[in-house]
């Protein structure tokens, strides 16, 4: 017997408005989180050494950034590319969602940690599926709205709705603080990205997102964004709390 999807209220949680097609729907945010550690193999010295150059001379990451780096350089030399998609793709497949990243946009990033934010205004139509390729360097993802908190270490692999608050910062800290990621300290992050539709039947179960949540209020909006109670809120960079704007 298939039960009903579980209730949702706009106006007590954080909702996301997102474009589908040429109109605003509106969907739950889910604090659903799935990650493991997959066995990938570590990143070639002269790719890690390439990826340092161009942060420090193009990217300029100051603490709390986050930027996109050439994934089509970076294969170059990368040999072990493929095999880190593989792994990916096995356990996403492992978690219900068969044959997702091909047909998905894919970016090499890196951050200098990142400062406490989502990402539903701009992508409010995806989930984020992320695969940490650098070594452990004592800095954990820390979803506050969720409770949850892991250390990224080299094959982490987690999956995690654009709307849900998150943050990468120093292992034992409380916040996120500018100074934990000074200039001369070795914490820079490789990561692949994938956006997933959160509108794929796969992912929409996998995270328990519930859709048409608040239609009188998408059909006012012209632009992305996630409400918190029914009303707009900013979240703090440095605690992950909300504000209201009111």
């Amino acid at each position: 017997m298939n039960r009903p999807p579980p209730s949702h209220r706009a106006r007590d949680r954080l909702t996301s408005y997102f474009w589908s097609g040429e109109s605003i729907r509106s969907r739950s945010v889910s604090d659903v989180v799935l990650s493991g550690t997959l066995d990938v193999p570590a990143l070639p010295m002269r790719l890690v050494a390439d990826c340092e150059r161009e942060i420090a001379t193009h990217l300029a990451l100051a603490p709390g950034d986050v930027e996109a780096l050439s994934l089509a350089r970076a294969r170059v030399r990368w040999p072990d590319y493929r095999q880190c998609v593989q792994a990916m793709s096995d356990w996403m497949g492992s978690q219900g969602l068969p044959e997702l990243l091909g047909s998905c946009d894919v970016a090499l990033m890196a951050c200098r940690g990142a400062k406490y934010h989502h990402d539903g205004a701009q992508y409010g139509g995806a989930a984020f599926c992320n695969l940490f390729l650098s070594e452990d360097k004592e800095l954990d993802l820390h979803f506050p709205s969720a409770g949850l908190r892991m250390p990224l270490t080299r094959g982490t692999a987690v999956m995690f709705d654009t709307g849900q608050p998150h943050a990468v910062i120093r292992r034992g800290s409380s916040g996120f603080d500018a100074a934990d990621f000074a200039s001369d300290e070795d914490c820079s992050l490789l990561f692949l990205t994938w956006e997933l539709p959160i509108e794929d039947v796969h992912v929409a179960r996998a995270l328990q997102v519930v859709f048409d949540v608040d239609p009188s209020t998408s059909s006012q909006l012209d632009e992305e964004q996630v409400r918190l109670d029914g009303a707009q809120a900013t979240l703090c960079p440095d605690s992950g709390s909300w504000r209201s704007d009111g």
